[in-house]
């Protein structure tokens, strides 16, 4: 063990010394990245409180023939800018422009008294995402004034408007602040692992074809120490520097997101201690498997580019099962619970939404994350024992 202390050692003074690499590694990764995050969280809250109760700009074809579902819309902060073109016009306009129009045809009045489907064509480009929201609430609330004729109608006949409901159906939402909001921040179990491992490639690339690229490898395995030593040595300060890393990450989040503005939402973000001290745990146990993947993939490069080239396309591995849960919406269970990184991706979320996972699950992933370390740290010592290591 004093060998592999002495190792670590050198390693951490040397990353310590070079102070790009400990700016990238301590302070890009660990404190911008969550930074950076939580300002986008915070804008596009802002934008969406904004674009679900702000006011909406709408030109009206030929409003003169509606006047009074203009007179309705207005009452719903919806602003009409009066135009005069035709159809064929207003697509053409409509296609450059940020927002909707709405197209009042000729026979819209006559048919709306004839008791007869009364035709609206509302032009937008729903290519531009800030159109799309304006387009929703403006159907909902001509469907709104639609409904509120039909019903006149039934009052008219002397018919009980209730006929055009013969179900009443109520949603009953049992979600929690805290799991509404870790729909939204589900971005940050990505972050969280891909910061970590980050933090550990510039030592794992220098440790083993930096060396090699500066000529240092082979005096250092010549020294009166077993090979997988000098290995181990290595790995232990690279986990070290992504323990930091993921303790820093976590913790600048567990700052930051309490003021990125939730709860304008009705969301409130479940980063407490405790909380962030469990997502360091969960995520502890794959330290040992990325750094020694990382150190097993830069050994077999020849060059400190083609290390940082080959290591940076395995980083995406781990991350690619976070990909799929998201897409797929995968729900933690044992099966899942076995793969590295999507595990923690569950626990993560677990515990944002204030719903830790069972025990047998999270000792699954901590058992099998671990003994995936340990058949890589293994690994990476017998390849450290073979001459063509040098080569």
């Amino acid at each position: 063990m004093r060998a592999i202390w002495r190792v670590f050692g050198k390693e951490v003074r040397e990353t310590l010394r070079d102070r790009r690499s400990l700016f990238t590694t301590l302070i890009v990764g660990p404190l911008l990245i969550p930074a950076l995050i939580g300002t986008v969280i915070s804008l596009a809250i802002r934008h969406s409180g904004t674009e679900n109760t702000g006011p909406i700009m709408l030109s009206v074809a030929h409003a003169d023939r509606a006047p009074r579902l203009l007179g309705f819309l207005r009452q719903y902060q919806v602003e009409i800018t009066t135009v005069n073109t035709d159809r064929e016009r207003a697509r053409r306009l409509v296609a450059h422009a940020q927002g909707p129009l709405l197209y009042i045809p000729r026979d819209f009045g006559a048919r709306l008294m004839a008791g007869e489907p009364a035709p609206l064509r509302l032009y937008a480009n729903e290519s531009n995402r800030s159109v799309q929201g304006k387009v929703a609430r403006l159907s909902s609330l001509i469907a709104l004034y639609s409904g509120t004729i039909a019903r006149l109608r039934l009052v008219v006949r002397g018919l009980d408007p209730q006929l055009l409901t013969p179900i009443a159906m109520h949603l009953i939402d049992t979600s929690t602040p805290q799991s509404r909001a870790a729909l939204t921040l589900g971005i940050l179990s990505y972050a969280i692992l891909f910061t970590m491992l980050m933090s550990g490639l510039y030592i794992a690339i220098d440790t083993t074809a930096g060396e090699r690229e500066r000529g240092t490898l082979e005096p250092l395995l010549t020294v009166p120490v077993a090979r997988e030593q000098l290995v181990y040595g290595k790995l232990l300060a690279a986990c070290a520097m992504m323990l930091v890393a993921l303790v820093l990450t976590v913790t600048v989040f567990a700052i930051t997101l309490p003021h990125v503005g939730l709860a304008r939402l009705g969301m409130s973000a479940n980063f407490g201690p405790a909380v962030a001290a469990g997502i360091v745990l969960g995520c502890m146990p794959l330290i040992p498997a990325g750094a020694a993947l990382m150190i097993l993939v830069a050994s077999y490069t020849r060059s400190y580019r083609e290390a940082q080239t080959y290591v940076g396309l395995v980083l995406l591995v781990p991350t690619l099962p976070l990909i799929f849960a998201n897409i797929l919406g995968l729900a933690p269970r044992p099966a899942l619970m076995a793969v590295p990184s999507l595990s923690q991706h569950f626990i993560i979320m677990g515990l944002l939404r204030g719903q830790p996972l069972p025990g047998g699950e999270v000792a699954i992933s901590v058992g099998v994350s671990l003994a995936l370390g340990a058949v890589l740290v293994q690994l990476a010592g017998r390849l450290y024992r073979r001459e063509r290591l040098l080569g």
